[in-house]
């Protein structure tokens, strides 16, 4: 019998794909659900697995990739200062390649002969898939059903779901598309629909809650352009990514509303959540400012804004992204330091900073009797400067 593998959530859409796949084209359906962060319990996982067998699944894989994710995608990404539109972290935009290169794995081990993922003919997330899965194994049928099945509405998903004996859990209260793993969570539909109305705080998820009574200091130390201290303990990425999404998120830093430029040609509104990624970018862009030349920092803008529309459009595995990140390499390591923050409701500042690359001198740049600058080579300097627009 044929086999595919399927991108599998657990939602309405990929169960009602599931079985959708075994009926209508009469596959065996391998589902895998790859882990970068969107779980809430083991219990959660349990009950998603125990839907996909009663849907009809031959096999269920659950494989947990949040270190992976965060060492591999997400701290490169940072290193870089990747932020499409100046505004979104690409958090999901990130997990896709990986969980799409995770499919082709399975697919090779268990020789399945085609992929499928319950991404929507409108949005970006087709593109990421099937772009990886066409670099990386051009030879496997993709098969998109939310494209091309006869189902016009969610009700209608549901009900064929419910026909064939499975239970889903459906929160009808909730207006809102959300994608989430552990470097931030992408919100859309309600009324983040509607630009003109302000965005509800029931949308959010990392950054609800209470706001802390006093403000607070947290330092963050970096070595190559990888977060690796907080408050002079050292953490893994799993651990400090967390850490700081809580802390963070408490103040409610890291939100973003998004008119953003989707890769189908459309504009959307996306509301994004980022604590950990929207403090550890402000760093480590503090530490490029005291320990690079000019030259090199006025030029990182281009290649991290090339670097962002490629992991936005799915060009994850291409020779490109490879190159920008081959210089990035051969840079961080002056990115090497600390940075002390004060967090306060809704906004974080820099408090201080320090590495042993800075090229800051203070005996240069003070205005005291300590300064060694010698003010009298501003003459020659001038002239030299001034000297083609002298005689134009």
């Amino acid at each position: 019998m044929k086999r595919i593998v399927l991108a599998y959530s657990g939602g309405v859409d990929t169960t009602c794909i599931l079985i959708y796949l075994k009926e209508k084209f009469g596959y065996d359906v391998i589902a895998y659900c790859g882990d970068v962060g969107q779980f809430e319990s083991q219990k959660e996982k349990e009950r998603i697995k125990e839907r996909a067998i009663k849907a009809g699944a031959k096999k269920v894989i659950f494989e947990d990739l949040k270190e992976e994710f965060l060492k591999e995608f997400c701290f490169p990404a940072l290193k870089i200062g990747a932020v499409y539109e100046d505004k979104y972290f690409l958090s999901t935009a990130l997990s896709r390649p990986l969980l799409a290169k995770k499919l082709i794995d399975v697919a090779r081990k268990f020789k399945a002969d085609a992929v499928s993922h319950g991404s929507t003919g409108k949005g970006n997330d087709q593109v990421r898939f099937e772009l990886t899965f066409r670099i990386l194994a051009p030879d496997l049928k993709i098969i998109a059903p939310l494209r091309e099945w006869e189902f016009s509405s969610r009700e209608e998903e549901i009900d064929y779901i419910l026909k064939h004996g499975v239970s889903i859990d459906v929160k009808k209260s909730s207006p809102y598309s959300i994608d989430k793993n552990i470097w931030g969570v992408s919100i859309e539909c309600g009324v983040i629909e509607d630009e003109t109305k302000e965005v509800p705080e029931e949308a959010y998820i990392l950054t609800k809650g209470k706001l802390p009574e006093k403000e607070r200091y947290i330092e963050i130390e970096y070595k190559d352009g990888i977060p690796y201290k907080v408050n002079g303990k050292k953490m893994n990425p799993i651990s400090l990514i967390m850490y700081l999404n809580k802390i963070a998120g408490s103040y409610k830093i890291g939100r973003t509303d998004l008119i953003e430029s989707r890769v189908v040609g459309i504009k959307s509104r996306e509301v994004y959540e980022a604590p950990a990624a929207y403090i550890l970018n402000e760093g480590l862009r503090e530490l490029e400012r005291m320990t690079l030349q000019k030259d090199i920092l006025h030029f990182l803008p281009v290649l991290r804004n090339r670097y962002s529309d490629l992991i936005y459009e799915g060009f994850y595995f291409t020779d490109l992204r490879k190159a920008i990140e081959a210089f990035f390499d051969s840079i961080s390591y002056r990115l090497t330091g600390k940075v002390k923050f004060l967090l306060r409701p809704y906004s974080v500042s820099i408090s201080s900073r320090s590495s042993k690359y800075s090229i800051y001198k203070k005996e240069l740049s003070t205005y005291t009797k300590e300064s060694k600058f010698d003010q009298k080579w501003a003459e020659g300097f001038l002239k030299i400067i001034g000297l083609p627009w002298e005689n134009k």
